[in-house]
């Protein structure tokens, strides 16, 4: 099954990309690898998830955020390789969790883009990760989330 049949069986689908908030490109192709920059949980234009995680939202809604981080991460990197079928494996993803003083659970809040490439991709989803609290987001995202895949 391809990558992009295993996202419609997950009853998903891949957004467009988002456009940038300040002055950079969604993501830069060098070589077999495409870098993302961090996508924040917009969606339809939207930021869908808001503030600090731990505080303003909980863990299990940051959970979704960082999965919505990551389809939009697919979206833009679609967007350099024209299928996700072209993505050979997930590499590394750093996730930044805009977190309440006293919240450490910032590991079970990127998660949710972990698990959820490894539901798409299996082991070519397996990734090297950082999870990393920070005192605020652009906007007040609550997750915020960039990936390097390497392409074939």
């Amino acid at each position: 099954m391809s990558y992009e049949e295993k996202i419609k069986e997950l009853g998903l689908t891949i957004p467009e990309a988002p456009k940038p908030v300040a002055a950079y490109v969604p993501a830069v192709k060098v070589d077999s690898y495409v870098y993302t920059s961090g996508q924040i949980p917009f969606v339809n234009g939207e930021l869908k998830f808001k503030g600090k995680v731990g505080r303003d939202i909980k863990l299990e809604q940051g959970y979704e955020a960082a999965k919505t981080c990551a389809l939009n991460c697919l979206a833009v990197i679609k967007g350099q390789i024209g299928s996700l079928d072209n993505i050979d494996r997930i590499v590394k993803v750093t996730g930044f969790v805009n977190s309440a003083p006293n919240f450490t659970d910032q590991p079970k809040v990127i998660n949710g883009a972990s698990e959820l490439l490894g539901d798409i991709f299996g082991d070519k989803g397996q990734h090297a990760r950082a999870a990393v609290g920070v005192n605020e987001l652009p906007v007040d995202a609550a997750v915020e989330v960039e990936m390097v895949v390497k392409i074939k």
